[in-house]
């Protein structure tokens, strides 16, 4: 099912005249996000000329149905609580309390402060941006848990204002999912919308007079016409990335148990016919028995043909390799979204990892257990940003400031400094802002 990279006896770029270049050689899914922009930005300029007026029109297009409100009434998500299943609800609060507790622990100091000298000082200060927009998917799958992803670091940030904007769904008589709602609910977030796709970034990127005030900040995945709206928006907002298809890459060795890799594989595979699922190994052996365990999972699977899409595609491989230090160079050189270890001293192969957006140590911490449980952040960087990218997390949503407070003598300390600097760049006034401080008022 798998189609199968034979790395054994060569060697990354620089070690020798045929190196490969890692980073390349395992294909990922086709985006073109720039082919998107074409698509999305009449619609973000039509949001921001007509508001509400082009919201519905993108509504009825794209959804196929028209909100009686855009923005989600109080009692359909006080509802969505009452009527969540015991067990779920159970889950649900799990999630969010786990994930509470690391982004707890992911805040840190509040601040550095720095003495250079008697009387001068530089302090940093953590300020949360004030409002943001974030955006949970309900295409393929009514993802209930972005909502906890997104809303719990915002919240633990300091996030003054934070709304939630969610497709509307036929079957559910334009509301989002109940469960995207109900998650809402559990949170504490009051200010929920009813609006999809590019336009839900325009909406919070612009304002819509009457109806939503602009954000600061967008965050969350979505399909490529989300991402491409946040790259077009991006300045007028910050955003968090710009999120690809998922990904799962396991660096797995002879110990590891095949049933398990495989199913987790699969799993990753469902999310989207794009997802890439990866197995790096140095056991010809464990990669024959993984190949045999797939056909029967996927043909189980309730989503076996979305599956097979993305087992069958070219972002999805075996790539066997000589040993597990070549196997880590490759993990390294692509960078995955999701990276399972799975080989003996599994801890010691994690701390040398330097790019995955998360990563799961050991056959007991399985890539779905980070989707929903685990504590920490699935918002995470694909297409290899995690060579540059971190996932979402509390500091995502704050902003570093310097304050800087000098007394008399500290500025004479440097004074000259400045001037020297200041003249040395052609900007005078620049240091006779600072020398007019120390001249003879007569």
């Amino acid at each position: 099912m798998l189609a199968t990279i034979d790395l054994r006896g060569r060697t990354a770029d620089g070690a020798d005249g045929a190196g490969l270049d890692y980073a390349r050689v395992v294909p990922r899914a086709a985006v073109d996000v720039e082919a998107a922009l074409g698509v999305v930005r009449p619609v973000c300029d039509d949001v921001a000329a007509r508001g509400e007026e082009a919201l519905r029109e993108y509504s009825e297009r794209f959804d196929r149905v028209v909100p009686a409100s855009f923005r989600v009434p109080q009692a359909a998500i006080d509802e969505a609580v009452e009527r969540l299943d015991p067990e779920l609800r159970a889950a649900f609060e799990v999630s969010i309390a786990r994930r509470r507790t690391v982004c707890a622990a992911e805040l840190g100091p509040a601040g550095v402060d720095v003495e250079l000298a008697p009387g001068a000082r530089v302090t940093q200060r953590m300020v949360p941006i004030e409002r943001v927009g974030l955006y949970v998917p309900g295409g393929l799958a009514p993802l209930a848990s972005s909502v906890i992803m997104n809303v719990v670091p915002a919240q633990v940030a300091g996030c003054a204002s934070i709304a939630v904007s969610s497709p509307p769904q036929r079957e559910f008589g334009g509301l989002p999912h109940p469960s995207i709602l109900a998650v809402c609910g559990l949170l504490g977030v009051e200010e929920v919308y009813a609006v999809g796709g590019a336009q839900a970034v325009a909406m919070f990127a612009y304002g819509v007079p009457g109806l939503c005030r602009p954000v600061k900040m967008v965050t969350g995945p979505g399909n490529i016409y989300v991402v491409a709206a946040k790259r077009l928006l991006r300045g007028i907002v910050s955003i968090d990335s710009e999120a690809g298809p998922t990904e799962i890459m396991v660096l797995a060795d002879e110990t590891a148990d095949p049933t398990l890799v495989a199913a987790d594989l699969v799993s990753q595979s469902e999310h989207d016919p794009l997802a890439a699922a990866v197995l790096v190994t140095d056991s010809p052996a464990l990669a024959d028995r993984v190949q045999a365990a797939l056909p029967d999972q996927v043909a189980a699977a309730r989503h076996s043909e979305r599956i097979t899409t993305s087992m069958s595609g070219r972002q999805s491989a075996v790539v066997l390799v000589d040993d597990l230090e070549q196997g880590l160079a490759v993990v390294n050189a692509y960078a995955t979204e999701h990276l399972e270890i799975q080989t003996r001293d599994a801890g010691a192969l994690a701390a040398r990892v330097t790019n995955a957006g998360a990563i799961f140590v050991g056959s007991w911490s399985p890539v779905s257990l980070g989707d929903y449980s685990a504590g920490s952040t699935h918002v995470l960087p694909t297409g290899a940003c995690a060579c540059h990218s971190s996932g979402l997390n509390v500091k995502s949503f704050l902003k570093a400031v310097h304050v800087v407070e000098y007394s008399r003598d500290a500025l004479a300390e440097v004074a000259r400094h400045v001037e020297v600097f200041a003249e040395a760049e052609d900007l005078p006034s620049h240091g006779r802002a600072v020398s007019i401080r120390f001249a003879d008022p007569s």
